[in-house]
């Protein structure tokens, strides 16, 4: 079976109001759609994936994010011109979002080029641009 990508991601964030004042403007910089938003459900799509925030649970609202417990370790998006890039970076630091590394070249794939920045959980996130379909076959 072959799937088609991944349908959505869902985040867990420890303050809404706060996290979604991050996330809104990144996703729609990315053109995707408010499709539910609430006090306990924020949801966008586009771009073939949709992306959600969701409250942790009060008992847990305090503990931080670690990506290296086990769950997710980082989001990763990937950008059409590598130009996205640049341009991401410049509006992740509008969000003050804490930036991680900025632009830059790495060797995961011929010409893979990445910003990493975190939301206010610490959640990182990646937008990278791989020229053709880099490691992707379909």
């Amino acid at each position: 079976m072959k799937l088609n990508g991944i349908a959505h991601i869902q985040l867990t964030v420890s303050d809404m109001v706060r996290s979604r004042a991050f996330w809104a403007p990144l996703l729609e910089l990315f053109e995707m759609q408010i499709l539910l938003d609430s006090e306990t459900y924020f949801y966008c799509i586009g771009s073939r994936t949709g992306i959600a925030i969701a409250p942790a649970d009060p008992e847990q609202a305090d503990s931080p994010f670690d990506q290296r417990r086990v769950g997710l370790h980082h989001l990763c998006l990937r950008a059409r011109e590598r130009r996205d890039v640049d341009e991401i970076h410049v509006f992740a630091k509008s969000l003050d979002a804490t930036i991680v590394h900025p632009p830059r070249e790495d060797g995961f794939a011929p010409g893979y080029y990445s910003v990493l920045f975190e939301d206010p959980d610490g959640i990182r996130i990646e937008v990278n641009h791989v020229p053709g379909r880099g490691h992707l076959k379909s």
